[in-house]
């Protein structure tokens, strides 16, 4: 499929500043997106005009204006992301058996907006628009795994941070960090009975297209019924949703660690 290079420009050029902290000289723009100057300027006016963007002539910058608000709140509305993800969730459920669900990530909190029960299986505390603390959850962790080391310190500065539900789950950074190095490193995250006693968890981040984790796939299921084997065959299952989806929304695929698809090839 050919790429249409104003319509690229232009996504560029707001990508770019959706990424900014605030308003930015043209300049910037310019080096940081690689255009011209009189490409940029050009581009700027049209998406001003069209209230894409916002001009602060005073302070000689730009920023996103009302029209991308209003891009984002219809976004919000349709929730296209919930739409692409509940049949690959459907699909998890039917290939393991157990519940699953996908989350975001609020602060040092998940918010569950999805939850595919399987046939037979006890609801979980994870129905739609219920609130985690991310670090004890299989889903959180697998979001944080994927943050940059800066931005976990910020939300997790010190030991208050850490709230316990069972008595079990890590209780400061230092504990933090090593679950989610081991979460990295396979290329998922667990947990054990730290949410509900008795259960556990197997979560995967959905990237998007910086390698940024905008959710996490998960599938809960009996602790004590599932063996080893089944657990990892679980958490393939797991990794392949997360994938689908990263594809979907058109995000970065990371390449699966080494023995991590023995459920690959179950179709």
């Amino acid at each position: 499929m050919s790429t249409v290079p104003a319509a690229a420009q232009v996504l560029a050029v707001l990508r770019y500043l959706a990424r900014q902290v605030g308003p930015v000289p043209a300049a910037a723009i310019s080096r940081d997106v690689h255009l011209p100057r009189s490409t940029t300027y050009h581009l700027l006016d049209t998406l001003v005009q069209e209230g894409f963007v916002v001009h602060l002539p005073e302070e000689r910058r730009y920023g996103l204006g009302v029209s991308a608000f209003e891009l984002g709140s219809g976004y919000s509305r349709q929730a296209p992301f919930q739409r692409l993800a509940r049949v690959p969730l459907a699909r998890l459920v039917d290939r393991t058996g157990h519940n699953a669900h996908l989350a975001v990530l609020h602060g040092r909190e998940v918010i569950y907006v999805i939850e595919e029960r399987a046939p037979g299986r006890a609801p979980l505390v994870t129905e739609v628009g219920v609130r985690l603390p991310a670090h004890l959850t299989a889903s959180g962790r697998a979001l944080l795994a994927w943050l940059p080391h800066p931005q976990v310190r910020a939300l997790f500065p010190n030991p208050s941070a850490f709230v316990l539900r069972n008595g079990t789950g890590p209780d400061s950074l230092s504990a933090l960090r090593r679950l989610l190095a081991e979460a990295r490193r396979r290329g998922y995250a667990t947990e054990e009975g730290e949410v509900t006693v008795g259960c556990s968890s197997v979560a995967a981040p959905v990237l998007d297209h910086t390698g940024h984790p905008i959710a996490g796939v998960a599938v809960t299921f009996p602790g004590e019924e599932v063996d080893a084997p089944a657990r990892q065959a679980v958490a393939d299952e797991v990794c392949r949703t997360a994938r689908e989806l990263t594809r979907r929304v058109g995000g970065v695929v990371e390449t699966p660690p080494a023995g991590a698809e023995a459920a690959q090839h179950h179709g």
